[in-house]
């Protein structure tokens, strides 16, 4: 990552398992304070959803069980877990204080005799980051960097007007080029074309507050296998705790089951590893009940997360082992809910223009982004956004028709696009109840086999939207991944109930 600095028991294991924090700039203060503000410890983006419910919703869970749980679940879920900072629009307050700093530092460099004050904070600020970067087993530059910003000793420079502000500051680049990523080599390569000392310390400061976020990442993957595992076992021994005051905390997670079981016994199977997994037609319910496979405890647990994109997650019997995954789950559903749509027009779209202009990846795209901006209203007022969105949808179809030499849609294709457009907004169109199906056949197929095998063959008329599903897919996998993980144990116990022993033979119980 840098150049220097930078289980337990559980049902069978499934398939293929970022955060952000907004950027403190390093010239915020209140007044004319000689000390920056600089990026500090991670804090978690207050600007994005909301946080996800208590851990349970149960007596004696205390706050602190509840933000240490929420941390932990993010990072044991996704092996991948990073921090960035996030590039939010400037406010007018925060960056007249922020260039009243500098302002400030420039008038006490200019002054005669010069005023080092502010400087000599920023210089220590400045070689704490850097010390901060080290490795423990960097000692000749953590000497190094020690003797060459001795406070005591810029101290009695200052004093004697002698402090070399540039010189340190093409010294403190010098130790950057050495310790960043590759990532910040154009960064600090700029820096060094700066020669007025204040621009040049405030490009040090930003730059530096990088590095300390790519610090923080390097350290969270070092870690990474040691957090998930002690998230694992934190979150299961939290609720091993309230289950232990609470016999009946499972009693609706047993439910969820019993019927995930049922839904089982009566539908087909839908994603053999083998069969094409693009047809969504199958045997009768009827067919189904009279000659039902066997239940293994994997794909009753599948199906069961499945059901969870089709509840009111705002159901009291919502399951107990899931409530710390609501929010995200709401998240998910609610993402699902516009791919389907944005597919079904999508689908329509193709109907009427055929394959030269869906062969172009530019035209998809941009009708995709057009597609989404109109469709960020769907949920409260759909008959709208579809309108919209059809009016658009058809408008770009007909010029780039037009631009390309072909032949122009007629009003009456344009009115039946149209049409066949505004239809989409009815939970009953036809197609949108295809897409919303095939959608959900592709998430079990994630579950069962896999987010990459799974879009090797995707369903037919979801090609359009494999970027999107691919995602949507991703995130489902790492949440159910990790919450089978934590509660896989109980899930085992509640899953003997329901499975016959002849069953249950079938399909081995592994350890993850």
């Amino acid at each position: 990552m840098t150049r220097g600095g930078g289980g337990g028991d559980t049902i069978s294991k499934m398939p293929d398992v970022e955060e952000s924090v907004p950027p403190k700039y390093p010239g915020d203060s209140e007044g004319r304070s000689c000390k920056p503000e600089t990026s500090g410890p991670p804090q978690e983006d207050k600007t994005g959803s909301k946080d996800p419910p208590p851990f349970l919703s149960v007596t004696g869970l205390t706050e602190t069980v509840n933000e240490v749980s929420k941390l932990s679940n993010k990072i044991g879920m996704n092996c991948d877990y990073y921090m960035e900072e996030k590039v939010l629009p400037p406010s007018k307050v925060k960056e007249t204080v922020h260039n009243a700093f500098w302002d400030h530092l420039k008038e006490q460099l200019s002054a005669t005799p010069p005023d080092f004050s502010c400087a000599l904070e920023l210089l220590k600020e400045i070689k704490e980051i850097l010390l901060s970067l080290l490795l423990p087993r960097q000692n000749r530059l953590r000497i190094e960097i020690e003797e060459a910003l001795d406070m005591d000793l810029l101290k009695q420079e200052a004093e004697h007007g002698a402090l070399k502000v540039l010189y340190l500051s093409k010294y403190v680049l010098n130790m950057m080029a050495l310790l960043c990523a590759p990532v910040r080599d154009e960064a600090v390569q700029k820096l060094e074309n700066i020669t007025d000392p204040v621009w040049l310390l405030r490009g040090i400061f930003q730059v530096l507050g990088r590095m300390k976020m790519d610090m923080v990442n390097y350290t969270i993957q070092s870690l990474q296998p040691h957090l998930q595992e002690h998230s694992i076992q934190y979150e299961r021994a939290k609720f091993q705790e309230l289950l232990n005051k609470q016999p009946s905390l499972l009693n609706h997670t047993t439910k969820w089951l019993t019927q995930a079981a049922a839904d089982l016994t009566m539908s087909p199977p839908t994603c053999p590893d083998t069969s094409d997994s693009s047809s969504v037609a199958g045997p009768s319910p009827n067919e189904a009940a009279n000659n039902p496979e066997p239940l293994s405890p994997t794909m009753v647990l599948c199906q069961g997360f499945l059901n969870l994109l089709l509840w009111d997650l705002e159901n009291e019997e919502f399951p107990e082992t899931l409530l710390m995954d609501r929010t995200r789950l709401q998240e998910l559903k609610s993402q699902l809910h516009h791919l389907t749509v944005m597919a079904s027009v999508l689908l329509v779209a193709s109907s009427f223009s055929g394959s030269v202009l869906f062969g172009s990846p530019q035209f998809v795209d941009k009708l995709k982004r057009i597609t989404k901006s109109l469709l960020e209203d769907f949920h409260s007022r759909p008959e709208e956004a579809i309108l919209t969105v059809s009016e658009q949808v058809s408008q770009e179809i007909h010029q780039s028709l037009k631009n390309m030499g072909l032949v122009a849609l007629s009003s009456d294709n344009t009115a039946s696009l149209m049409g066949q457009l505004q239809n989409i907004a009815k939970k009953e169109n036809c197609v949108r109840s295809v897409i919303d199906q095939r959608i959900h056949l592709f998430l079990k197929c994630c579950l069962v086999l896999g987010v990459q095998r799974s879009l090797l063959d995707l369903p037919g008329g979801l090609a359009l939207i494999e970027a999107e599903l691919a995602e949507l897919g991703q995130k489902f996998v790492n949440l159910t991944h990790h919450n089978q993980q934590v509660f896989g144990p109980y899930y085992t116990e509640i899953l003997k109930t329901l499975i016959s022993p002849a069953q249950a033979l079938e399909t081995k119980v592994e350890s993850v």
